[in-house]
């Protein structure tokens, strides 16, 4: 039986035998982000020192950066022999991505938070291994409830086992403004003070901010930043009375949408959008910044176009790629580049303004509500979420076509938004994510056919390797009951 791999590899060649990795076995590698991590977690686990090779070495754990460009940057060779490990990359970023395999390779143990006494051995074989998609996201919403740095840190160590490339941060809301931004102090004095249902709110500062950024970078996520605009900006008017047309905004703790608005006729609306997307685009070192765009529910279809006009070259204008909800397929001009995000239920016709924008070269990030929104309720009577767009099981996640939704569309990749109305803890973050993640990562990473018996199996398996990290509130879903 091949081994249990989330997501799948593109070819997994078992042969017999395994290898055993000791207080004497040897890890050489290039410096970089890949062999600091497997260091590290192999360490954690294991207690050996992992030192590099010496006459002393029984087994060495090898990492190589002459792979072929064809692997492309996030590609990987992997071969396990009796004689050790050579994990080969064109990048570290595909050594990183490798590493995630072999430690999957490992028993469940592996996960351990400390040092634990275990059969540490490696099935005889080989992995070739590369992605399908560029875009493999998940986002999390800390605006209608905060994550402060270390719960944000443990949410990428969530995801990072699963190759996950993007985190994408809802940084603004109605219910609460998250990042500090010079020059405008009551953002978070005032705007961050609350969340839905009330108080306690929280905010970044800029150097909170830098931290995830560098966190998430080390593993090879790359942060995107989201400032949702014209809708969902509560917190930001009652801050700055004079970026609304309302006539005193206030502080809201609720949950319905689209009865917010910024004032799009005043030139101090864009001086201070143009001020907070360079602040974020000068924290942030990826390519993308995300200006949200949905549910402008209050905004006539003239004014949204007028908002967007003035709006989408402030962030070009920054140095960064436009991501924006896929109601901003009806802007007058898309910037070159620029990635729609679609997010309505798979049982929605698709708008016309979304397929004209797809022929005019937009890109789509796949989100559909009824598969990869991870804030959906499991079944009608789970104690989080929510069901706007119907229960999301872990089968339903798992078992879709990102190509299938909009014909004929560039696909860059899949997203897994978490949205936080219902949730204020990690436990619950984990609640959610667990066991419908991995299957979400399966769709993003692997070219294979799905194939749900053999995913529940898998998705089996790792549930023991929850166990050993400690990760208690994942949900014991009775689809993978045997």
């Amino acid at each position: 039986m091949e081994p249990n791999l989330i997501p799948v590899p593109r070819a997994v060649v078992p042969r017999p035998g395994v290898l055993t990795l000791g207080r004497d076995t040897a890890l050489t590698a290039p410096d970089g982000h890949a062999a600091a991590f497997l260091r590290a977690l192999l360490r954690r686990a294991t207690g050996f020192p992992l030192a590099p090779a010496t006459p002393a070495s029984t087994t060495v754990v090898e990492l190589r950066l002459d792979g072929p460009a064809s692997l492309g940057r996030e590609g990987y060779l992997l071969d396990v022999t009796e004689s050790g490990v050579v994990l080969t990359g064109h990048t570290d970023e595909g050594l990183f991505r490798g590493a995630q395999t072999l430690r999957q390779l490992l028993p469940p143990e592996i996960e351990s938070p400390a040092p634990v006494e275990a059969a540490w051995t490696l099935p005889h074989g080989t992995v070739e291994d590369a992605p399908r998609y560029a875009w493999r996201g998940v986002m999390l919403d800390v605006a209608r409830h905060f994550f402060d740095v270390s719960a944000v840190k443990r949410f990428i160590d969530r995801v990072v086992p699963y190759k996950f490339n993007v985190l994408h941060l809802h940084l603004s809301d109605d219910q609460g403004w998250r990042l500090a931004i010079d020059g405008y102090p009551r953002l978070t004095s005032h705007g961050a003070a609350t969340a839905v249902g009330g108080p306690p709110g929280g905010f970044f500062t800029q150097e909170d901010f830098k931290e995830i950024v560098e966190y998430a970078a080390a593993r090879y996520l790359t942060v995107v930043p989201e400032i949702d605009v014209p809708g969902h900006t509560q917190a930001a008017m009652a801050s700055y009375p004079h970026l609304s047309t309302q006539e005193a905004p206030e502080l809201y703790e609720g949950v319905e949408v689209g009865f917010s608005e910024l004032a799009i006729h005043r030139d101090a609306t864009y001086a201070f959008l143009d001020e907070v997307f360079g602040q974020v685009a000068a924290l942030t070192p990826g390519a993308y910044l995300h200006l949200g765009g949905d549910e402008a529910l209050s905004t006539t279809a003239e004014d949204y176009a007028t908002f967007m006009s003035r709006t989408l070259p402030l962030v070009g204008k920054h140095g960064k790629t436009v991501v924006a909800w896929q109601e901003a397929a009806s802007a007058p001009e898309l910037p070159p580049g620029v990635h729609l995000q679609y997010w309505r239920p798979t049982t929605e016709e698709v708008p016309e303004a979304l397929h004209k924008a797809v022929g005019e070269g937009a890109k789509l990030i796949m989100s559909p509500a009824d598969r990869a929104y991870l804030d959906q309720k499991y079944s009608e009577d789970a104690p989080l979420g929510l069901v706007w767009a119907g229960t999301v099981g872990v089968r339903q996640s798992y078992e879709w076509d990102p190509e299938a939704l909009v014909p004929g569309a560039e696909v860059v990749g899949v997203e897994a938004p978490l949205w936080s109305e219902t949730l204020r803890t990690p436990d619950d973050l984990d609640h959610m994510l667990l066991p419908r993640l991995p299957g979400l990562a399966d769709v993003a990473w692997s070219a294979a056919p799905r194939d749900w018996p053999a995913h529940a199996r898998r998705l089996r398996a790792h549930t023991a390797r929850w166990d050993a990290a400690g990760i208690t509130a994942y949900h014991r879903s009775p689809e993978l009951a045997e």
